[in-house]
């Protein structure tokens, strides 16, 4: 029988939820494009429940138990004296997340002898070595497709509240203000703007799509083009390169994987390529922005606004610059782990582990890494190496 260790972010502060805002979820049929939506057997859970955090369990526990299996969850994931490390060498699963991940390092690998398959309930994992799991035959999945519309949302949503300057007015209200001019000093429309993205897969295309109504200028950088048709719909500009693309935007949205090539892309160098008051969005991976010249760029004003939901480490520090930055507009990594995500990542998560205990092959789009080789998803768009270092960084922080 096989041993999971499933590291999931914490409960809420007031405890585990006992009733909830909405009586359910929308009904999906399929994922826009047509992709094929998470098919599990069955699954043990309300969809709309609170999933992702350690009570939650992702709805696993009965399913894992009924087969004999070991299931322990935890979200205290960091440093030699983690309940993560104590438990990983002889777990034979590991199930993480992006929002509040286990890093599996080269080391915690060697360490893990029993390792076979490291999960990711959602998108992206850069938390895993990749060349690490590659070397000892390890297999990576993650959940593909399942929150790439929640995050496109919240760009979406992250663009207007930085352009239209809605933080600090809502702020205003709140701290008993109502001084109008304070609000609209910083505050313009998008219509007419240049808005980029770096990457246009999943979640860069949907960005894209969503941004089309405003009346924007749309352009890409990905190496991947899109096919004419979808260029010709969207009437969005392609460019060979990042730099070329910053050049012209007033708003730039990074949706791009992290792996070596991408860490600190958006580094002084790249900052004084953009416009002087352009704005900047990050629900990619914190590492691919260089932490202090982004605070940098806010205070000289060679940026106007940038918000990001992910950090490193996660979870950030509270004396993180990006907390106390001016004009940012930060949130936690919770992008992608909406209630409505959540549904979707469970079942994933429950779909994959149905695969790998009865033996079936894993749908190609979940795999990252399989057979020694990067696979799947993890072919199109990783590429092989560690993107994990510096991840010690984040003992020094552990509460």
């Amino acid at each position: 029988m096989a041993k999971i260790v499933c590291v999931l972010y914490d409960d809420p502060v007031d405890g585990y939820p006992k009733s909830y805002a909405r009586d359910g979820l929308p009904k999906m049929e399929h994922y826009p494009g047509g992709q094929t939506l998470p098919s599990p057997k069955a699954i043990d859970f309300q969809p709309g429940m609170l999933l992702g955090s350690v009570s939650g369990e992702l709805g696993l526990r009965k399913y894992l138990e009924s087969l004999g299996h070991t299931l322990v969850v935890t979200s205290d994931k960091d440093g030699p004296d983690s309940a993560f490390e104590k438990e990983l060498p002889d777990a034979e699963i590991v199930i993480s997340q992006p929002f509040w991940p286990a890093y599996l390092t080269a080391e915690r690998i060697a360490k893990a002898s029993n390792l076979k398959l490291a999960l990711t309930a959602g998108i992206g994992s850069d938390h895993v070595d990749l060349q690490a799991a590659i070397d000892r035959g390890i297999t990576v999945a993650e959940v593909t497709y399942c929150n790439s519309i929640s995050v496109s949302e919240h760009v979406v949503m992250m663009i207007l509240a930085l352009v239209r300057n809605y933080i600090p007015s809502y702020q205003w209200v709140v701290n008993g203000g109502w001084n109008i001019a304070d609000c609209v000093a910083r505050s313009y429309d998008v219509e007419g703007m240049h808005v980029g993205t770096v990457a246009a897969g999943r979640i860069g295309l949907a960005v894209l799509r969503r941004l089309k109504p405003f009346d924007m200028h749309l352009h890409y950088h990905d190496r991947h083009r899109l096919p004419d048709a979808v260029e010709k719909e969207l009437d969005v500009t392609w460019h060979d390169t990042v730099e070329d693309m910053v050049k012209v935007c007033d708003v730039v949205t990074i949706n791009c994987p992290l792996h070596p090539e991408t860490e600190n892309l958006f580094n002084e160098k790249m900052l004084s390529k953009m416009k002087r008051g352009a704005y900047l969005v990050n629900t990619a991976r914190g590492k691919i922005c260089d932490r202090d010249a982004i605070a940098r760029a806010l205070k000289s004003g060679q940026l106007a606004g940038y918000a990001g939901d992910v950090w490193f480490p996660q979870p950030a520090p509270k004396d993180h610059p990006w907390r106390t930055m001016p004009y940012h507009g930060m949130t936690p990594h919770v992008s992608g782990t909406s209630l409505s995500a959540q549904a979707r990542y469970a079942a994933g998560t429950r779909e994959i582990l149905e695969c790998w205990f009865e033996g079936r092959p894993i749908r190609e789009e979940y795999l990252i890494v399989d057979g020694g080789k990067l696979a799947g998803a993890g072919a199109h768009s990783y590429s092989a190496g560690d993107a994990t270092g510096g991840s010690e960084e984040a003992v020094r922080f552990k509460k």
